[in-house]
């Protein structure tokens, strides 16, 4: 059954350039092609909790709402937006793929703790260095082995993992630009996947956005 608000979706998100969660919930509705509103809450300042907490009790973006319904969490919104648009087959329809999608998208949500803390995402630096102690090591060799197993598997010729775009693209895509800002060099199996999401209209659109912001956050500037 296909399930649609009749009112436009509202999405509220973070700064463009740190925000990792909210480019995920973002890029997921505009390669999905789902129109929407955007509404931008600018993280590390004064008005920043007041801000959301006005738009959701958790406390953090991104946030969707669908009329009357508020929905936080990135995977959450996932999960809602590809069940209330089927049609856009926001998950492989193979059972077994599917399992598989979910499963790197979950531990994406999940896990990556050292990448998290010491690779931030920072759309506008390029060429900025950090220690890679074997803890990072670890987690740049399994999303390494992530995007070669899919790519021997699942993408095809697209460059997506999954033959097209589906929510396990919504959740690496932020690593790809972390992968830019810090110079991490991949295998040919793996660098597929980079060229695919950059090429990205909406990537794009994303990251010039990122470009014209002025704010800064320090403790996410690492590498300089």
């Amino acid at each position: 059954m296909v399930y649609h608000t009749h009112m436009k979706p509202q999405l509220y998100i973070g700064n463009k350039n740190y925000s990792t969660w909210s480019l995920r919930a973002w890029l997921l509705l505009r390669e999905a092609e789902i129109d929407f509103d955007e509404h931008r809450i600018l993280l590390d300042v004064e008005t920043t909790e007041a801000e959301i907490a006005a738009v959701s009790p958790a406390g953090m973006v991104p946030v969707l709402k669908l009329g009357d319904l508020t929905v936080w969490d990135t995977m959450a919104i996932a999960e809602t937006v590809a069940e209330r648009w089927p049609e856009k087959t926001l998950w492989p329809e193979d059972p077994d793929t599917r399992a598989f999608a979910r499963s790197i998208s979950a531990e994406m949500h999940s896990g990556f703790h050292v990448l998290r803390e010491q690779m931030p995402m920072n759309c506008r630096a390029m060429g900025r260095k950090v220690p890679l102690p074997d803890e990072l090591t670890d987690d740049i060799d399994r999303i390494i082995a992530i995007w070669s197993e899919c790519h021997k598997k699942y993408s095809g010729d697209s460059g997506w993992l999954f033959g097209h775009f589906t929510v396990a693209d919504a959740m690496f895509a932020p690593v790809v630009i972390r992968f830019r800002t810090y110079g991490i060099n991949l295998p040919q199996s793996a660098g597929y996947y980079p060229h695919r999401v950059l090429e990205s209209e909406a990537m794009q659109d994303w990251l010039a956005a990122a470009e014209c912001e002025v704010e800064v956050i320090e403790r996410e500037e690492k590498g300089r």
